[in-house]
C-alpha cells in the first residue's frame, strides 16, 4: 500500500490500486531511461537536499527560453452530470508571467478566455464582450483543475518544507515531501507531494485545507520532455469531496515556437472571437 493510504480507509485503497496501475514501469515513457536527469543528481545513500529538489522542480518546469503553445483536452467525469469535455488552446510565456487559455469547445462556451498579464488574471465573456477579474485559485470552467494549474511551478516561492520521507509510488522510488504555504495567495495551505528520485518529477500531489482536510489529489503519470524542460502530458485531478468526480487533461500539439507579443493582449482575445 502507498504511504499515507491507511488513513483514508476503503476509498484510499481504491485510489492506491488506481495509482499503482498509472505508475507501473514505463509510465514516464516520455523521459527515456535512467540516464535522463532533471535538476539535482542525488547519490543513493546521500542525505537529500529537499529545498534544492523543490527548486529543481520549479526550474525544469519553467519555460523561460521560449514560448509554449498546446491543445488541451479536458474531460470531467461527474457522478451526477456525467462527462463534460472542453478543448482549449493554451499559450504561455513564463518569463513574463503571462498565459492565455482560449476555449474552442464546447460550442456554447467557445470564445471564452482566461488571460494572465503579469499580476492580473482576466476572464473574457464573448457574449457580453467584457473582461472581468478572476483568481488563480478558482476552478477552470467548472472542472477540477484550477487556473493556477496552467501556470509555471513556483513551489519554492510559495511553500516551505516541513518534512519528508522516502517511499514508493507504483514502481517508482520517491520522496514524499510535506509543504506549508508561506502566504495566502495560493489555493492550498498545505501540500504533500510525491517526487520521483530519479528525475525530480512530481508524480502526485495531495492538497489540504487549513484544517488539514484532504481536498484534492492530482496525478501526473506522463511527461513531455523538450530539451531541459519537462511538461505534464497527462494530468488527473480527483475531487476528494465528491466521490467519483475527477478531471483529466491531455496535452497535444505542443510547440516551443516564439509567439507574437500581441497574443497576450485583450485585443487578441477579442479578435479571436470574431
Amino acid at each position: 500500500m502507498l504511504s499515507g493510504a491507511r488513513t483514508f480507509g476503503m476509498k484510499a485503497l481504491t485510489v492506491c490500486v488506481w495509482v499503482g496501475i498509472l505508475f507501473a514501469a514505463g509510465a514516464l515513457s516520455g523521459l527515456g531511461g535512467p540516464g535522463v536527469r532533471g535538476g539535482v543528481a542525488l547519490a543513493a545513500e546521500a542525505e537529500p537536499d529537499i529545498d534544492a529538489i523543490i527548486r529543481a522542480i520549479d526550474e525544469q518546469s519553467s519555460i523561460l527560453a521560449s514560448d509554449f503553445t498546446a491543445t488541451l483536452t479536458i474531460v470531467t467525469q461527474d457522478p451526477e452530470k456525467g462527462a463534460e469535455k472542453f478543448v482549449v488552446r493554451e499559450f504561455r510565456r513564463d518569463r513574463e508571467n503571462k498565459f492565455l487559455l482560449l476555449i474552442l469547445e464546447p460550442r456554447a462556451q467557445m470564445g471564452q478566455g482566461y488571460l494572465m498579464d503579469e499580476e492580473n488574471l482576466w476572464f473574457y465573456d464573448p457574449e457580453s464582450r467584457k473582461f472581468s477579474h478572476t483568481s488563480l485559485k478558482e476552478r477552470f470552467a467548472g472542472s477540477d483543475a484550477r487556473n493556477e494549474d496552467f501556470t509555471q511551478s513556483t513551489l519554492a516561492k510559495d511553500y516551505r518544507v516541513t518534512g519528508y520521507q522516502s517511499g514508493t509510488l507504483g514502481n517508482y522510488q520517491v520522496y514524499i515531501i510535506d509543504l506549508e504555504a508561506v502566504h495566502n495567495e495560493v489555493a492550498d495551505p498545505y501540500l504533500k507531494i510525491w517526487v520521483a528520485k530519479e528525475h525530480n518529477l512530481v508524480l502526485k500531489v495531495e492538497s489540504y485545507s487549513l484544517t488539514k482536510r484532504l481536498m484534492r489529489t492530482a496525478l501526473f503519470p506522463n511527461y513531455i520532455k523538450e530539451g531541459d524542460v519537462v511538461i505534464p502530458r497527462v494530468m488527473i485531478f480527483v475531487d476528494e469531496l465528491v466521490p467519483g468526480r475527477r478531471t483529466q487533461i491531455t496535452v497535444t500539439e505542443h510547440s516551443l515556437a516564439d509567439l507574437p507579443d500581441t497574443v497576450f493582449t485583450k485585443a487578441f482575445v477579442e479578435r479571436a472571437n470574431r
